[in-house]
């Protein structure tokens, strides 16, 4: 309930607006750590999910799947009631009429889930089980359908947005201290950001094209970001152990030739 009313008794009494930021700030952090709890679980899946399909457990592989794609859903819902509490977070001003929070966080809610464009199927995370599990016995041979449908997602790909840091160059697994726009979510090296912002009045984003502009409690670290990161690793280092058994085949087929 929002009281308009102006604080009595003087002193530093916080405002309505700021109250609920800073609940919607502890909310949105608690709902992060469940985010990231759960991407674990996706890759905890992702990897029994090999182990079962070098079994031959074709079976197992698929219920596994199942049950990926009905966490993906509460993942998906989890994100979209961060954002919307963020959101409220940000913009809400006590009104002369009484406020119904329940109303408008899922008024929120479903504006952040109705701008979801991509096809559940090709969810990332979801991709990247299946495409991992089609690595066990095709390494190097695109997935049935590939050839004639247009799929943007790929195993290489995930929601970070850009590979490297636009102000120090280096591949985003390599930073030491990872930051990420709260606007933008380009990545960037936390020093090199923090420096370029405090020379720069209006601090564009150095992200090529890209039109937000940064401030220095604009820019987080993100657990989630994290965690993203170390899947970059992960996957970085799968495709070259895969290019490695490949390059290994060939010369051995050579040498017989």
């Amino acid at each position: 309930m929002a009281s308009t009313s102006a604080p009595r008794g003087g002193g530093d009494v916080p405002s309505a607006s700021g109250i609920m930021t800073t609940s919607a700030s502890m909310l949105c952090s608690e709902n992060q750590s469940l985010i990231v709890e759960m991407r674990k679980v996706f890759n905890m899946m992702k990897e029994i999910a090999v182990d079962l399909e070098r079994e031959n457990e074709s079976a197992k592989v698929n219920e596994l799947e199942n049950t990926v794609a009905e966490l993906l859903a509460t993942y998906e819902d989890c994100t979209y009631q961060t954002s919307a509490i963020e959101s409220v977070g940000n913009t809400y001003q006590p009104g002369a009429e009484l406020t119904d929070f329940k109303k408008l966080l899922n008024d929120e809610f479903m504006k952040f889930k109705g701008n979801k464009s991509s096809a559940p199927q090709n969810h990332p995370l979801l991709r990247q089980f299946r495409e991992a599990v089609w690595n066990v016995h095709h390494s190097g041979q695109p997935m049935p359908g590939e050839e004639h449908e247009d799929i943007v997602m790929t195993s290489t790909q995930s929601t970070i947005l850009n590979i490297t840091c636009p102000l120090s160059g280096k591949p985003i697994t390599e930073l030491a201290e990872p930051v990420c726009g709260v606007d933008c979510k380009h990545v960037y090296e936390k020093k090199a950001i923090m420096g370029y912002i405090s020379i720069n009045a209006q601090a564009k984003c150095p992200v090529t094209g890209c039109p937000r502009y940064l401030r220095q409690d604009k820019v987080v670290s993100d657990p989630l970001l994290l965690v993203e990161i170390e899947e970059m690793r992960s996957m970085s280092k799968e495709n070259m152990t895969a290019t490695l058994v490949e390059d290994f085949t060939m010369t051995d087929d050579e040498e017989e030739d």
